[in-house]
């Protein structure tokens, strides 16, 4: 590791890991030779002219580590068995002369042009309650398909299991998904088929496969031990296999979506017409050039499956672990974090109408499926000036489901609507006061808030927060009211500068706001201001301090902008530690362009950064599934939110400064413009929370 990372660029990274790893002194002359060793490394990668490295290793991009322990890196490429002559056949060919296999992080950004690396068994950690995930990258060397492909090849993955008989178990812990490219950069992940799928591989591209890993709250502790196989299949397999039931029921969802978008369209703007011919041609282009069609007339005839032996002797084997340690992710998360609904983009792209059944099965798909990311959702729409109606659970409080949503464990927080989400026979004003009176008889009234406004801007705004407030507190005085802001009312300045302005919000809105959300872009790069922020704040009082991301901070910073790096996605959460904030939110998950058709293509909102405001898409959009598809950005936030739980594991132990000091040390974030660009930093604060806490 030392040897490979020894760029001027990570000297300093090297030596703060030398000091945990090693247990050296700074100045002693063990530490000081490796030093000099280190500065003076050559650089092992002999290009030729074409720039392609040759009997050599890549160095790491994004990190020589897996998402858990720690997988490294040696001088021994998987060899081939020889030069390939004449035609390929892949049943007699080891699929390692046919095919790229290697690991990558999950904090790594694999796109089509990732070049090769040596393929290492992975070894991952994971506490109970907590999803680990790593990704395999495929490249084909060759094509062997006659087909538009290089060729197909076919994944399978077996359960993890432990020596006293315990099981992960595939398709329910276990789960593969494709990284699908966004705008050009690796993002929508799209569930594959378990235990055995097949992805197409095309010529001079690397292909990504997501490996995440489950560890239910009662799994026993230890050692779990599995492969994933992959194996090139020929185009007469293909066709012989490619029409099993699942096949070809997929294939009928997909075709009869294609009659559900065309024939309504009788009387329907021209506009919509367009959108939903343009969503039928790209569903049926891509049923026509998947692998099920890619050989289907083949004269070669259909073959029989490879047997046991042969894959055994032909297959890549990638060997998975994973250490399940006994320590337990608490169930409701430590911190809230908050993320938007917007319901007017599922009542567009779904068509289903507000108020309807269809609209709340829509919502309560939603909800349930966020949760699994430790998120506490809620729905939303805007209205005049930035307000906006906030709850996150759609139907009202005497309604069974209002106390199945909030009594989750997994909801850390949920927003209560300031109007009826519906049409109410009561006016607006008594049914929020009837709301509000049930939900206080409630023991999960603690976790309740109200967001009545975004980002107020002028003297008219902070006026309405206020005046909305105090209405609120007349039903309920401990009610809290959160609001978002970056700067104080613009037409009547709070201090002499827009800095001192904003410091001043919590004086002018209290008693009117509990919880001030302000901008993670206000602060820059200047960690110390947040002491004259928190400052102002009474916590005797109930007043919080959260943290939000929009458009800003930009690069470098951390944030979940599409094309930033894995781990400036996974650093907005350790960088809400450090500061010290109880809480987070952010604006929008799936706020997409306008669509009226589920499958329609996903288009950003123009004005904003790419991804902004998108955490997740339609499931339509890449299969017949109805399922949310999450992004990588998505899976880092989830990821963020575990390590928030180790720091806090670790804080409770040793007390919070060893808890900050253990992320500077470890080279892990230092601060909004100081954290690792590598995955192995995370490895090494994790480990050493395993070690310092397992006993």
């Amino acid at each position: 590791h030392i040897y490979l990372l020894s760029k001027r660029d990570h000297l300093s990274q090297v030596i703060n890991l030398l000091c945990i790893c090693t247990k050296l002194k700074p100045n002693s002359q063990e530490f000081i030779r490796i030093k000099v060793i280190a500065q003076t490394a050559p650089d092992r990668t002999v290009m030729d002219n074409s720039g392609n490295p040759q009997d050599s290793v890549v160095p790491p991009v994004e990190g020589v580590a897996g998402g858990g322990t720690a997988y490294g890196w040696n001088d021994n490429c998987s060899q081939s068995s020889g030069p390939l002559n004449g035609s390929i056949n892949p049943t007699e060919i080891p699929t390692a002369d046919l095919v790229h296999v290697w690991c990558m992080p999950s904090t790594a950004n694999v796109g089509p042009q990732e070049m090769p690396r040596p393929l290492e068994p992975i070894n991952l950690l994971a506490a109970r309650n907590e999803r680990e995930s790593v990704q395999i990258a495929l490249r084909p060397k060759v094509s062997w398909s006659s087909s538009s492909t290089a060729g197909v090849v076919q994944v399978q993955c077996s359960d993890l299991c432990s020596a006293s008989g315990d099981r992960l178990v595939v398709g329910q812990s276990l789960m593969l998904r494709r990284v699908v490219p966004i705008l050009g950069v690796p993002d929508a992940l799209v569930p594959l088929d378990l235990p055995v799928c097949q992805i197409s591989l095309l010529p001079g591209e690397t292909t990504a496969v997501w490996v995440s890993i489950d560890a239910p709250s009662a799994q026993p502790p230890g050692l779990y031990e599995g492969e994933i196989t992959i194996t090139s299949k020929a185009d007469t397999e293909l066709s012989s296999q490619c029409l099993g039931k699942g096949e070809k029921h997929r294939l009928f969802m997909e075709l009869r979506n294609c009659l559900d978008n065309v024939e309504p369209i009788e009387g329907k703007p021209l506009h919509e017409v367009v959108e939903r011919a343009k969503s039928t041609a790209t569903t049926l282009r891509r049923v026509i050039f998947s692998p099920l069609f890619s050989e289907f007339f083949s004269d070669n005839g259909p073959i029989d499956m490879m047997d046991e032996d042969a894959i055994s002797n032909l297959s890549v084997r990638v060997k998975l672990s994973l250490t399940v340690w006994d320590f337990i992710l608490p169930a409701t998360p430590s911190l809230p974090a908050v993320i938007g609904i917007s319901d007017t983009v599922i009542e567009d792209r779904f068509g289903v109408r507000h108020g309807s059944d269809e609209w709340y099965e829509a919502l309560d798909q939603h909800f349930k499926w966020l949760l699994q990311y430790r998120i506490s959702p809620f729905f939303c729409r805007w209205g005049e000036s930035m307000r906006v109606l906030t709850y996150t659970c759609p139907w009202p409080a005497d309604h069974p489901k209002s106390d199945e949503y909030f009594s989750d464990p997994r909801l850390a927080a949920y927003a209560v609507p300031y109007s009826p989400v519906l049409s109410s026979n009561d006016g607006a004003k008594d049914y929020v006061r009837k709301e509000i009176e049930l939900l206080r008889t409630k023991a999960h009234w603690k976790k309740a808030y109200f967001y009545l406004w975004d980002e107020p801007l002028n003297m008219e705004h902070y006026s309405s927060v206020r005046n909305m407030a105090s209405e609120l507190h007349a039903y309920a005085p401990d009610a809290r009211v959160l609001t978002t802001y970056y700067c104080g009312p613009s037409d009547a300045p709070l201090g002499p500068t827009p800095f001192e302005s904003f410091v001043k919000v919590p004086k002018f809105l209290r008693p009117h706001t509990q919880i001030y959300c302000t901008s993670e872009w206000v602060l820059g790069n200047r960690e110390d201001l947040v002491k004259d922020i928190v400052t102002e704040l009474q916590p005797e009082n109930g007043e919080e301090w959260w943290t939000y991301v929009c458009m800003g901070p930009s690069d470098p910073h951390p944030n979940w902008h599409l094309g930033m790096r894995g781990s400036q996605h996974r650093a907005v959460m350790w960088r809400v530690w450090k500061e010290g904030g109880t809480g987070f939110l952010y604006w929008g998950a799936n706020c997409y362009e306008k669509a009226t058709v589920p499958s329609a293509e996903i288009r950003f909102r123009r004005g904003l950064p790419p991804g902004d405001g998108v955490l997740f898409y339609p499931g339509e959009v890449f299969s017949s599934s109805r399922q949310p598809v999450a992004s990588l950005r998505l899976e880092r936030i989830l990821s963020g939110l575990q390590d928030i739980e180790y720091l806090n594991l670790y804080a409770s132990r040793y007390g919070r400064d060893e808890g900050l000091a253990l992320l500077e040390k470890t080279g892990t974030y230092l601060g909004p413009e100081r954290y690792t660009i590598e995955h192995l930093p995370i490895d090494v604060m994790r480990g050493e929370i395993f070690s310092a806490c397992r006993h």
